[in-house]
């Protein structure tokens, strides 16, 4: 998959809003009280691509990404998903109609991995035979068979184990768009990188468009088809991954220079 032409770079950022587009940010705004999280974010994400949006804590980047699905609404402009505002939405089926990965899986403790993996599907009332090929499928995909997990609980999985089974559930019911909110961040190394690998294969295999939050820019550059780097609730720079390791804006070299090594 080769990522989209960008649409802003540097501290500009784009007014033309793509055909194309799954989200589109319009202008938004969204504070509480006095303090601005969000201030005049606009952009565009497009069908098929992997919009990584990277800052520092407190950047808003858990912020932008919960207005996509509605969590929480802007103060001021819009964010669209499929050309219709968020506000215009039924909010239940928007949220059915995007896969959610947050860094603690959000399993519901009380189901097995089978039954957490089934229930969207089961919501929408799919057919028991077209949840169960479905639950058997994915959960194959993320490595853990069925036969093997499916009857587990979440307490009985490693952490590595839940973000896989969170995987497969935010897929169950073939969302056109992923949300995912640094959900490898508290992995070990090894780990990590295996669920990243397993992300780039099911993106290759799925096309799903996704926005995924990180404050890792070694992850940004490796599952990103773009990268928005965000400082104090605005975009700073946004392009694929060989423009950002060319940029030249205050905050992207603050990251990039993360990826030179530690003088001891």
């Amino acid at each position: 998959m080769t990522g989209p032409s960008s649409k802003a770079s540097g501290s500009q950022t784009s007014r033309t809003y793509a055909a194309m587009s799954l989200v589109s940010f319009r202008d938004v705004s969204l504070g509480f009280g006095q303090r601005l999280i969000l201030r005049h974010f606009s952009l565009d994400v497009e069908v098929g691509e992997t919009l990584v949006l990277l800052g520092r804590s407190g950047s808003g980047k858990t912020t932008a990404l919960k207005t996509v699905n509605a969590m929480l609404l802007p103060t001021t402009g819009a964010v669209l998903v499929e050309d219709r505002p968020t506000t215009a939405w039924d909010h239940i089926q928007l949220r059915r109609r995007i896969g959610y990965v947050i860094h603690d899986s959000g399993l519901f403790p009380h189901y097995t991995v089978a039954q957490n993996v089934a229930l969207v599907p089961h919501l929408e009332k799919w057919p028991a035979a077209d949840i169960e090929a479905r639950v058997t499928s994915l959960l194959q995909k993320v490595g853990m068979p069925v036969g093997e997990f499916g009857a587990r609980y979440p307490d009985e999985l490693s952490y590595g184990q839940r973000q896989r089974v969170g995987v497969a559930r935010a897929l169950a019911a073939d969302p056109p768009l992923l949300l995912f909110d640094e959900p490898f961040g508290s992995l070990d190394p090894v780990i990590r990188l295996e669920l990243q690998r397993q992300f780039i294969a099911l993106r290759q295999e799925m096309r799903k468009t996704s926005i995924f939050v990180t404050h890792d820019v070694r992850e940004a550059l490796f599952l990103g088809t773009r990268i928005a780097v965000l400082l104090n609730g605005s975009i700073e720079f946004v392009g694929p991954p060989r423009e950002f390791l060319q940029a030249s804006t205050p905050e992207a070299c603050a990251f990039l220079s993360c990826l030179q090594p530690l003088e001891v």
